[in-house]
């Protein structure tokens, strides 16, 4: 059976409870922020590409209230965080300006409070979630982006758009956990809306709700439980390799670049052969989801699944950011009757897949990786959610 997602209303208890039990009186203001699964469109938002995350059930909730001292007090009660659990640090100031420190999950509210675009006061705040962390399901941009909201809430100060918050969630995340992410995570955490996926082009940062309510197939994310950590030096590799192919390709970006450009400036990649793969895989992959959402916009799921797996061995091959894991778990998806397609999402390297099958055949899907994955997987039967949101106390 898939994982039953615990409902917002039990997350605003259990941190409720938390609040009470470890700071003076009762939150005045609860949010919650989603993660998000990426259809297809991987490793293209850098790249000033195409990309077609949709929002989860799956959220990060923050309750709190203001304290009136100059202090934050923060607790989380997610698992599998670095220690400790508890942080305190002062509302920033010009003279004492927010620098990133241990524990590394801190990080993520710190940068967002430093980026917060009006006044703050100091707070008591408790988090929980939803989100599986290291999983590719964006956990720290729902955390992100539910800690903006949050202020936004205590403050009673918005931001002037909701595209102007998703940018200074990005920023935190650059600034504060060094993490040179595009937009998505946080765009989508921000503007997903219930029975959509959203479209977004990165480089305009336009996007556009797409439909996704048919209720004869589903997307079942597979969570492979091998954590990963993008901080690390394999991202921003990744992001480098592009930036110096699309430069000996005399384009600012990946974005105006086409497979035949390429193979005409194949043999100045030769030096560093990887400039070469990464690019095509960024190139395709652009054309691909741009092409993918107009055929499934037509309802045409074959297609679209297939072009989803087209994804996935671009990853695989060119991209290099799939394992073992999320390969063997796309194979065995593959041989399920009623499965249209299957890809790893997120940044790679452990994490999730994604696969489009029909809903009557989800039982079977579920049953066949679970005799046949190596590991023991987590399965999430997921329509697309709403986006980030305050809610009653």
């Amino acid at each position: 059976m898939a994982s039953k997602i615990p409902d917002i209303p039990s997350l605003v208890s259990a941190a409720q409870a938390a609040f009470t039990e470890n700071f003076d009186g009762n939150p005045s203001v609860a949010v919650a922020a989603p993660g998000r699964v990426n259809i297809i469109g991987e490793h293209t938002d850098y790249n000033d590409g195409f990309v077609f995350p949709m929002a989860l059930p799956l959220v990060t909730v923050v309750v709190g209230k203001r304290n009136d001292t100059d202090v934050c007090r923060v607790l989380t009660l997610a698992e599998n965080v670095d220690q400790p659990h508890h942080v305190e640090f002062q509302v920033p100031s010009p003279s004492h300006p927010l620098k990133p420190h241990k524990p590394n999950w801190a990080n993520y509210v710190k940068g967002v409070v430093a980026n917060f675009h009006g006044p703050l006061s100091g707070f008591d705040a408790v988090i929980t979630t939803s989100v599986p962390l290291g999983g590719g399901l964006s956990s720290s941009a729902s955390l992100e982006v539910a800690t903006y909201t949050f202020l936004e809430g205590l403050m009673g100060t918005k931001a002037s758009s909701l595209q102007a918050k998703a940018l200074s969630c990005q920023k935190a995340e650059h600034e504060f956990a060094n993490m040179p992410c595009g937009i998505m995570d946080q765009f989508i955490s921000t503007m997903g809306k219930k029975g959509h996926a959203l479209l977004i082009d990165c480089r305009s940062l336009e996007s556009v709700l797409v439909p996704l309510s048919d209720p004869t197939v589903t997307f079942v994310i597979t969570n492979s439980n091998v954590r990963h950590t993008l901080t690390g030096s394999e991202y921003p590799t990744r992001r480098r390799q592009c930036q110096e192919a699309a430069k000996i390709l005399g384009q600012s970006s990946l974005r105006d670049a086409t497979l035949a450009d390429l193979e005409k400036h194949k043999s100045s990649m030769m030096e560093e052969k990887e400039l070469y793969y990464r690019a095509r895989h960024a190139i395709s992959e652009i054309k691909r989801t741009e092409e993918a959402v107009s055929i499934l916009k037509k309802g045409d799921y074959n297609t679209f699944g297939k072009m989803m797996t087209e994804s996935h061995k671009s990853l695989r091959n060119d991209y290099e950011v799939s394992c073992p894991e999320l390969d063997q778990l796309v194979e065995l998806a593959l041989a399920v009757p009623g499965v249209y397609g299957s890809r790893m999402t997120g940044g790679g390297f452990g994490g999730c897949t994604v696969t489009l099958v029909k809903q009557d055949h989800v039982g079977d899907f579920i049953s066949y990786i679970k005799q046949n994955y190596k590991g023991t997987p987590t399965f999430y039967v997921c329509a697309p959610a709403e986006g980030a949101q305050e809610l009653s106390l």
